[in-house]
């Protein structure tokens, strides 16, 4: 049972499992992992979401602002021995229904062409290949993705 929790990015489980990203990603990238690092930070990241599989933290994932109407999917990632799952599924549309519930229209992302599962997660979630954005532009080992998000009226409790 998937149990998926709010928070932010001072969680310990988060900081370690993007310990664990950063790893995996210098790997994938290569002599190239220095440049996307640099736009990879966390420490103000207000979004989180973290999975946990019998309290264990499994996966995480973020958004974080990019413009008045648009945040930035950033820090997908699940453990590889829990990966196939559909833990990273259910991450992305908890951040999704946080970006709705938070008014905004729409969600960007930017993946590597090294990260083919990440793609297939992003397309089979509806997500649509875009021309790369801000620093992204003339990368040429970069996915840049975006998809509108339905906005959900905040629930008076």
């Amino acid at each position: 049972m998937i149990e998926l929790v709010r928070t932010d990015s001072t969680s310990p489980e988060f900081v370690e499992l993007v310990s664990l990203l950063d790893a995996d990603l210098h790997v994938r990238d290569g002599d190239d992992h220095s440049f996307y690092a640099q736009f990879n930070k966390i420490d103000a990241i207000r979004y989180v979401v973290v999975a946990y599989n019998n309290q264990l933290a499994v996966g995480c994932g973020a958004i974080k602002a990019y413009s008045p109407d648009t945040l930035e999917i950033k820090r997908m990632f699940v453990l590889p021995e829990f990966r196939g799952q559909g833990i990273a599924g259910k991450v992305l549309a908890e951040l999704e229904q946080w970006a709705a519930e938070l008014g905004y229209a729409s969600l960007i992302l930017e993946t590597g062409k090294a990260q083919p599962e990440a793609i297939r997660l992003y397309t089979k979630s509806g997500y649509q290949v875009i021309p790369n954005f801000g620093q992204y532009v003339n990368i040429e080992n970069s996915v840049c993705m975006s998809k509108p998000i339905a906005q959900q009226p905040v629930q008076e409790g």
